[in-house]
Parts: structure tokens; C-alpha cells; sequence
């Protein structure tokens, strides 16, 4: 078989492949039953006991502390929740309650050279266990980059911005710890989970 068949054959299989995979996909999105009409009730990945929602759907909890920051900033904690993966995710917002735009300022990411490196962000924050005596900064990723926020450089006027910060997960045992965030004021933290 010459190479010009053969490619042919190849161009062949793959558009018979591509059709096959669009008609499937019609096939599953027709959204009705026999009768034409469409269910009743659909699945949804979001409702049940399943995961609380992420800051990025906004937080729907009640606030347990409110930290005022510089310049009219004010960071409230809606929830820190422990996982099974040994991570606690701190979820809130940052409001603006000044009567003009702000700029962060950049010790909120902390003073590690690698997370400067990756930009604005809530880097510098630390959970303080008393009990044990120790302090839980903001994990990184294997490239540096902070799992927080990041990417806010202003907060307009009134402006409610949703944020998180992922911290290592203290011993069980300790379900209240001071969470704090350079320029903000300190405040204790319920872990629930």
C-alpha cells in the first residue's frame, strides 16, 4: 500500500472517529424521554452532604471573626475547615469599606522571596496553635506559587472580594487557632471537621 493510501485510510478513520463522538454527544444531550418532556429532577454535584462551596461560589456562612486591616480593609473569616487530605481551607472575604478604591498592600504576601516571586496575594497569612506551640503558614505549590488568593491588586469602594488561604492541618485535637495576616488584626478561628 502506497503512503498516499495509507493516509487517506488515516484522514478516513479519524473523521469517521469525530462523527461517531458528535452524534454520540447529540445523542446524550437531547434532554427529553420518550414522552418529550424533560426530567423532573437532575443530578447536581453541589447539593447533599457533598464539599461546603468554594470561595470562588461565594461563602454562605456566618462570619466568626472580623479583622480590620489598613486604609478601610476589613478581612472576615466565614469558615477553616480541616479535610482528610491533612489541609485546613480558611475561606472569608476581603470588603472594602473606605470611599475610594485601595491597593493592597504587599506584605500581604508575606516576605518569602519565592511567593513575592508569584505575585500579589494572601501569602504572608499564619494559624497560630497556642497550644502547641507552633505556626502554620500558607502552602505552596511545587513551583512556589502560594494556595491562596491571588491576583488581587485593588478592591473598589464597597467591593466584596471572595479569598482563601490552604494551611497545613494542625494535631486534631486543636479546633481553635489565631489565624493572622500582615497589617490586619489578629483573631481566633473555630476548625470545624
Amino acid at each position: 500500500m502506497s503512503i498516499r493510501r495509507t493516509t487517506k485510510a488515516r484522514r478516513g478513520m479519524v473523521a469517521l472517529t469525530v462523527a461517531a463522538g458528535l452524534a454520540l454527544g447529540v445523542a446524550g444531550c437531547g434532554g427529553g424521554g420518550a414522552d418529550g418532556k424533560s426530567p423532573e429532577k437532575t443530578a447536581s454535584a453541589s447539593k447533599g452532604d457533598g464539599s461546603a462551596p468554594s470561595a470562588q461560589e461565594g461563602p454562605t456562612e456566618e462570619v466568626q471573626v472580623e479583622l480590620k486591616g489598613p486604609g478601610g480593609l476589613l478581612l472576615q473569616i466565614t469558615s477553616a475547615e480541616r479535610d482528610a487530605g491533612g489541609f485546613v481551607t480558611v475561606n472569608g472575604t476581603l470588603k472594602n469599606e473606605s470611599g475610594k478604591t485601595l491597593t493592597l498592600p504587599a506584605q500581604l504576601s508575606g516576605n518569602e522571596t519565592e511567593v513575592i516571586r508569584n505575585g500579589q496575594s494572601l501569602g504572608g497569612a499564619t494559624l497560630v496553635d497556642s497550644k502547641s506551640k507552633k505556626r502554620y503558614y500558607v502552602l505552596r505549590d511545587t513551583e512556589g506559587r502560594p494556595l491562596t488568593t491571588t491576583g488581587i491588586s485593588r478592591v473598589k469602594s464597597g467591593e466584596t472580594v471572595p479569598v482563601f488561604m490552604q494551611f497545613p492541618s494542625p494535631p486534631n485535637e486543636t479546633t481553635e487557632v489565631t489565624f493572622q495576616l500582615p497589617m490586619f488584626a489578629s483573631g481566633d478561628v473555630m476548625i470545624a471537621g
